[in-house]
């Protein structure tokens, strides 16, 4: 195996695992969320700011990955 396929790989499983850290991170984000406006719905309107804010900053986790992903295939 030379260095480009275990680079191959290596990318693939990282973002194989960004993707899936992303995915679990934003469901509790979103239920903890939605959780907090089902006990106090007149702060709904703070929650969901908060709440689209702490998603992109989890998107823009994968987002990164994915950009190293496509920086390192095309080495």
């Amino acid at each position: 195996m030379d260095s480009k396929a275990i680079m191959d790989i290596g990318v693939a499983v990282a973002l194989g695992a960004a993707a899936f850290a992303s995915a679990i991170s934003l469901g509790i984000a979103v239920a903890a969320a939605m959780g907090a406006i089902g006990r106090q719905p007149e702060a709904s309107n703070k929650i969901m700011t908060n709440m689209i804010i702490g998603c992109a900053f989890i998107e823009a986790i994968t987002i990164y990955v994915l950009v190293f992903a496509f920086m390192y295939a095309g080495k």
